[in-house]
């Protein structure tokens, strides 16, 4: 095993010598004895917590340090240290209600890792230290202790409070007075007594990424009081020893939280959230693995390959350029102080430190993942955001000149069991947000995602290398959130969500949500749309994704309640002073808000978009004016009132009110200069063969691709099918590749016929069953595989 020298820094000891050391850790040997020495691992976490040791004179580390003082300067100079004080700090005021207690004990963990780190204004302070011994009894006195009730957001009482107390204590313990150590552990011992249950909810056992948090507070509990039985329930907590593994991290998991053998991480049992709450699994599993890792309590269980498994299949693919997509980010989309990129770079800070002790063929090319997406982002560059522990796994990497690093990943992924598609080419990617009876069309909550009404509707996210700040810059409080790209919306005023207590979801009534994928490189995806309650609003949507182009189709839109409904195109953050040309059909257009009959539209520095069937194309650009605290007013995520400007150029079909059948049909062309668009429109190498209520089809000629997706049984591009189906058919040579999935998993099976000769399989998955000849058919044995696509490849 092999633990970063910069993360776990050199501790003095005969004990400690076998395991921590100035350069790479060696796992232990036979002949080594496993560390069972409490004040070896309490070291150890305080250097997770810091940082442990870098050299002050490296500028990203002197900048590291600098942000850390500026935050740490701010809270110092805030804190009430007066003797007669009500609170910690007067906005986190009456520190009895438990958003307050938990923001102020966050607050303190910060003032505890500034006065642990070197370098800082307040590092080493016997002043610093007196006065969070100080805030932290006040904090237990007042609010924090094992007679409190809990109420409000559990979250606090059992996770967030305790957590930064625990940190505290660890970085503290040297100056910590006992009796004031055994209360904090009392108090721990009340409100997270262990990771397997939830405390309010005796019977509700914890799952996903609440049952990691919960384990690291066990652990550091356990190490705080020397108690080897707390430190190891905390490892077993992992595997779910008490529920024979009915809950471990280290399993797939088919239904409810956890990591799903597609990729998909889902939480609150219906929301995606790889880049939420699955980061903060994979952190928190890879934080207690390294804390743990050669001692007494090393978690041994072999199935954690399912964490090193989920980081290829669940994580790469929702990274780009070191970025999270926001469609697996749920609610978190809306804190402003938690984008896409601080996101990501908690990300990478996660895979980093599994790879610490993960096998070595992984852990490299992980490594050479992270040097090729931190290489590449410009915008935002991982040191500027990352923490001084986040930036010393990456520093590590980056000055390795034996780690190359890693080309963008391409290929197309269907996320079955959370509903989401992602297309990946060499310059850009394009993400769908989709939606059904299984998974939520959004999550709001605890004043969180306010206007998150269509994110989960079909909205599509176009990536692109060279604007990696799209949906980072201000995006979420100015955008208009009734036109999100790639919705069909109606245009009702809708109520803000999500402003009680607890945590709101809304799974539409819907089946179909999802797709396949073909060689890795084709995909296709179809999402029914059933407009939320109040809205009669019914429209069948389907994405061709291919090499260099994303085909949407719309067909049976239908609505009775007299509202306009559009569906949104293109709505494109130019950012704050952005100029980006318009042209509609190669002439300039200013984007008034006029409508116009066109065949194609370009946006400059984004790319192309064709109506391949001509149509009456609106085009807006303004400047958009909202606040972060418009779309999130949570306790401790709420955004500020500040005015945030931003322009946009939105593109979108208007279907009239109260539409009959209506449909639509566009090609996006990202990265595509106007030149090449024009082209694209004349020649339309990609042709539609079908958008009706029972199949919508294209044909690529470039490639020998078809695509459909039938609704009902039927006949698109002399493909059948016996009921719904995605189907993708690709001829070359004299070679077939089929792919075929139910994404409404509706059927038991279903049988495609092909309108040209096949005499036998090459290879197939063992669903799917040939009957050769002049008209062949496929059977697919689709019954309980979660809309998981099902591959042939055939001779012709």
């Amino acid at each position: 095993m092999r633990l970063s020298r910069r993360t776990l820094l050199a501790v003095s000891g005969a004990t400690a010598s076998a395991v921590l050391t100035t350069g790479p850790v060696r796992a232990v040997t036979r002949e080594e004895e496993p560390v069972n020495d409490f004040d070896v691992l309490l070291e150890r976490a305080g250097a997770l917590l810091t940082g442990g040791a870098f050299d002050p004179s490296d500028p990203d580390f002197a900048a590291g340090v600098a942000a850390l003082d500026g935050t740490a300067g701010a809270l110092w100079d805030t804190l009430d240290r007066t003797a007669g004080r009500t609170a910690l700090w007067p906005d986190l005021a009456p520190l009895t209600d438990p958003g307050n207690f938990g923001q102020s004990y966050t607050r303190l963990r910060t003032l505890a890792v500034a006065w642990a780190t070197p370098g800082t204004a307040l590092s080493g302070s016997a002043e610093t230290a007196d006065a969070l011994l100080g805030a932290l009894r006040f904090a237990y006195d007042t609010a924090y202790h094992p007679s409190a009730r809990e109420s409000g957001n559990w979250w606090f009482w059992e996770i967030g409070a305790p957590r930064a107390l625990m940190d505290c204590c660890v970085l503290l313990r040297d100056r910590l007075p006992a009796a004031d150590l055994a209360d904090y552990l009392a108090v721990v011992d009340r409100f997270c007594p262990d990771a397997d249950r939830r405390t309010n909810s005796p019977t509700l056992p914890e799952t996903g990424a609440n049952r990691t948090d919960k384990a690291v507070i066990v652990a550091l509990r356990g190490l705080l009081g020397k108690d080897a039985d707390k430190v190891a329930s905390a490892r077993d907590a992992l595997s779910d020893v008490r529920d024979s593994g009915r809950n471990s991290l280290f399993r797939y998991t088919t239904s409810g939280d956890g990591f799903y053998e597609d990729g998909s991480f889902v939480q609150h049992s219906e929301v995606a959230y790889t880049g939420s709450y699955g980061t903060v699994l994979l952190g928190g599993a890879a934080w207690l693995l390294s804390l743990l890792a050669g001692s007494a309590w090393a978690v041994t269980d072999p199935k954690v390959s399912v964490m090193y498994e989920a980081v290829e299949r669940s994580f790469v693919p929702v990274v780009f350029d070191g970025l999270m997509m926001d469609a697996v980010r749920g609610r978190a989309v809306s804190r402003e102080r938690a984008g896409d990129h601080r996101d990501g770079a908690a990300a990478v800070a996660a895979i980093l430190l599994l790879a610490t002790g993960a096998p070595a063929g992984p852990a490299e090319h992980w490594r050479s993942l992270v040097k090729g997406w931190l290489a590449r982002n410009r915008t935002t560059p991982f040191t500027s955001l990352a923490t001084l522990p986040q930036l010393a796994l990456a520093k590590e990497v980056l000055a390795d000149r034996g780690i190359r690093p890693a080309p963008r990943t391409t290929g197309s992924f269907v996320f079955a069991d959370m509903d989401r598609v992602v297309h990946r080419r060499p310059g850009w990617a394009c993400t769908l947000a989709l939606s059904s009876k299984r998974i939520s069309a959004y999550e709001a909550g605890n004043g969180e995602n306010l206007h998150g009404w269509y994110t989960g509707d079909g909205m599509t996210y176009l990536y692109d290398g060279d604007d990696l700040g799209q949906y980072n810059d201000g995006f979420w409080p100015t955008v208009d959130p009734y036109r999100l790209p790639g919705t069909t919306v109606d245009t009702r005023p809708r109520d803000d969500l999500g402003t009680g207590a607890g945590t709101s979801t809304y799974r539409p009534p819907n089946a179909v949500a999802g797709g396949a994928a073909l060689d890795g490189r084709y995909g296709a995806a179809a999402m029914e749309l059933i407009g939320a309650p109040g809205s009669s609003l019914r429209a069948r949507k389907t994405w061709f994704l291919l090499d260099n182009t994303v085909v949407a189709l719309g067909a049976d839109i239908t609505s009775d309640d007299g509202h306009p409904v559009e569906t949104i195109i293109e709505n494109r953050n130019l950012g704050a002073d952005g100029l980006n040309r318009l042209l509609v059909d190669g002439v300039p257009r200013s984007g008034n808000g006029a409508s116009e009959r066109a065949r194609w539209a370009h946006i400059e520095g984004v790319g192309g978009y064709v109506l391949p069937d001509g149509a009456v194309l609106r085009t807006l650009r303004e400047e958009r004016t909202g606040t972060w605290r418009a779309i999130d007013t949570g306790a401790d995520t709420g955004g500020s009132t500040d005015p945030v400007t931003r322009r946009y150029l939105t593109l979108w079909l208007d279907h009239g009110p109260s539409p009959d059948g209506a449909g639509y049909a566009y090609v996006l062309l990202p990265g595509a200069s106007a030149a090449a668009t024009a082209v694209w429109s004349a020649s339309r190498p990609v042709r539609v063969l079908a958008n009706d209520a029972t199949a919508q089809a294209v044909e690529d000629r470039r490639t020998g691709l078809t695509a459909v997706h039938f609704w009902a049984a039927g006949t698109a591009a002399g493909i059948t099918a016996s009921g719904p189906a995605t189907v993708l058919v690709r001829r070359r040579g004299g070679r077939v590749s089929v792919a075929v999935a139910d994404p409404g998993r509706t059927g038991t099976s279903v049988t495609v016929g092909l309108p040209f000769t096949v005499r036998r399989v090459v290879e197939a998955d063992d669903t799917v069953e040939l009957t050769p000849g002049r008209r062949p058919s496929l059977t697919f044995a689709v019954g309980g595989s979660r809309g998981h696509t099902h591959r042939a490849e055939l001779v012709q």
